[in-house]
Formats: structure tokens, C-alpha cells, sequence
């Protein structure tokens, strides 16, 4: 076959390979960026393919990863949480209040704690969304606000500092050698990853997303589904508050500060669509990996934290025109 009937208009040949390109895109695309991304910084630093580099880049993003699975949940549903970095700070300082010695030191406690404040904060965003219609950026942008207000409260403005040893242990401990925050990645991925693909209600969050009123045709109950969602993204704000409060070994009250912005970007560079309905979590935590990489690469390069938030910002326009594209 010569290259001029490659050329026709509605040939065959050039179709199919226009449409098996177009599905490698869309169902390996975020693989092929990870991995281009990974041999640029290869061949521009010769300390970023090590061990000790990449367990570090992977640990940084654990706390990222396990608030975009979360928020991965709600945008899934159709909505949109911007509380997750505030919350997380609030759940940490909680924690911290519980773990310090040697006044007292109640790791069960700390942890149940944490993760009550979580729920409460999703339990109402869920409540206000869902059941009285706000909008969604309207509730989750006021807890952003609340939740920094309460965290500066219960804290006094000051650090809660001298954690105990079992405390820490959950930002800079390791299971079998590997760093518990990794393994924290794993667990909440694996879980969460199974609900979302053989569970009735996993099966309900697409389904509200993806097209609301024809789920309530077929007899899903949205308004707890979607309440759900965001108890899941609270709980789940308050682990990473906990990793991330033990691994800065104390709690600050600005913590968390922009951390939603990184959670979203993750997602949406993911493959999940703000839109709803459709996305993955595999495709979550590789978007969390591409910010983690990008982070750290700049860092070996020597470039500025500055140009790291122009990156991330280009990055997230970019995969916000490729969703609409899809969706065109």
C-alpha cells in the first residue's frame, strides 16, 4: 500500500490507526506521561532513578495519594471538596493533643479521635449538599475556612509538640522495611479500589455522577450516596492529617495549607472527570506520582518551588482541556 492511498479521505487503514491511537491515549495516556516524565529526569539528574530518591518521592506522595482517593470519591459523585487540607490539619492537631508526653499519651485514642473529627467534617459537607441542595463549592469552601478557624483555636495558634515515640512512629516507622506511609497508601488503595469496583454502592457513585436523575429512575438513593462521599474524603483527610502530623513530629496549624489543590490536581490528572461518572483510582495515584516526581525533580534540578506551582498549574489546565476533549 503507497503512501497516497494512505492519504485518502475515509481510508480504512489510516482510520484504524487513528482510533487505536485515540484508545491508547485515553486508557494508557497518564502510564506514557509517568514514564516520559521519569526518563527526562533520568537523563537530567543522576541521583533521581536511585532507591533512597524514589522511596522518598513515594512516601512524600502517600499523604497526597490518600486525600485524592477521597476526593477522587466525591468528584466521582459529581461534586467537589475543597476542605480536605484544612480538615487534615484540624484531625492532626486532634491526634497530636492525644500523643503528647508525658502528660498523656493514648495512641487508640488520638486515632479514634482523628478520625471522628474527620467524620463529622464529611458528615456535613455530605449533609448540606446533599440534602439541602448547596452547592457543593459553596459548603466544602466554607469547612476550608471553618475547619482552619477551629484548628487555630484548639491548637491556641502555637505547634503541638513532644509526640510520643508510637505516635511518630505512623509518619517515620516501617512495616517489613517499607515506610508505614506507603504501606497506609496501599491499604486505604486497596480498599477503597474494591469498594469502587464490586460493591453495590461503588457501583451507585458512578451512577450518580455520571447521570443523576437516571439513577434515581432505577431506585439509587443520591443524596445518601453522595453524603457518603464526602464522609469517605473526611475520613480519609483525617489519616493523612495523622501520617502528616507525625511525620513533621508536631502539630502546626497552618498544616495542610493548599494541600486540596495538590489532591484535586491529582485526580483530575488522573483521568477522573469533573464532570463526574467517570475515572479511576489507579489513575488517581499515578496523577498523585506525576505531582510527587514533578516536585521532586525540580527540587534535584535546583529550580525554584515557584516554578514547581506554574508546572502543577499548567499541568491541571492541561488535563482539564483533554477531559473536555474526551467529552466533546
Amino acid at each position: 500500500m503507497n503512501s497516497e492511498s494512505l492519504r485518502k479521505p475515509g481510508n480504512p487503514a489510516l482510520s484504524q490507526f487513528g482510533a487505536t491511537a485515540r484508545n491508547i491515549l485515553q486508557n494508557q495516556g497518564i502510564l506514557i506521561v509517568f514514564v516520559l516524565l521519569c526518563v527526562v529526569l533520568t537523563l537530567s539528574s543522576e541521583f533521581f532513578l536511585t532507591w533512597n530518591n524514589w522511596t522518598n518521592i513515594i512516601r512524600q506522595t502517600a499523604i497526597n495519594g490518600i486525600l485524592a482517593i477521597g476526593v477522587t470519591y466525591v468528584i466521582l459523585a459529581g461534586g467537589i471538596d475543597l476542605s480536605v487540607g484544612s480538615v487534615m490539619a484540624l484531625c492532626g492537631a486532634v491526634a497530636a493533643s492525644f500523643s503528647v508526653t508525658p502528660d498523656h499519651s493514648f495512641i487508640g485514642v488520638a486515632l479514634l479521635a482523628s478520625l471522628a473529627t474527620g467524620f463529622v467534617a464529611g458528615l456535613v459537607n455530605g449533609a448540606l449538599t446533599a440534602y439541602l441542595r448547596i452547592p457543593a463549592f459553596v459548603v466544602t469552601l466554607g469547612m476550608l475556612s471553618a475547619a482552619r478557624g477551629l484548628t487555630f483555636i484548639y491548637t491556641d495558634g502555637r505547634p503541638i509538640s513532644n509526640l510520643s515515640q508510637p505516635f511518630l512512629w505512623f509518619g517515620n516507622g516501617a512495616v517489613l522495611g517499607i515506610p508505614v506511609p506507603i504501606v497506609a497508601l496501599a491499604v486505604v488503595f486497596a480498599v477503597c479500589w474494591f469498594v469502587l469496583r464490586y460493591t453495590v454502592f461503588g457501583r451507585h457513585v458512578y451512577a450518580v455522577g455520571g447521570n443523576e436523575r437516571a439513577a434515581i429512575t432505577n431506585g439509587v438513593r443520591t443524596r445518601r450516596v453522595t453524603a457518603l462521599t464526602y464522609i469517605v474524603s473526611g475520613v480519609l483527610a483525617s489519616l493523612a492529617g495523622v501520617i502528616l502530623t507525625a511525620r513533621s513530629t508536631a502539630a502546626l496549624p497552618q498544616a495542610g495549607i493548599a494541600y486540596e489543590l495538590d489532591a484535586i490536581a491529582a485526580v483530575v490528572i488522573g483521568g477522573t472527570s469533573l464532570s463526574g461518572g467517570k475515572g479511576t483510582l489507579i489513575g488517581t495515584v499515578f496523577g498523585a506520582l506525576i505531582i510527587g516526581t514533578i516536585n521532586n525533580g525540580l527540587d534535584l534540578l535546583g529550580i525554584s518551588s515557584y516554578y514547581q506551582q506554574v508546572v502543577k498549574g499548567l499541568i491541571i489546565v492541561g488535563a482539564v482541556l483533554l477531559d473536555v476533549g474526551r467529552r466533546r
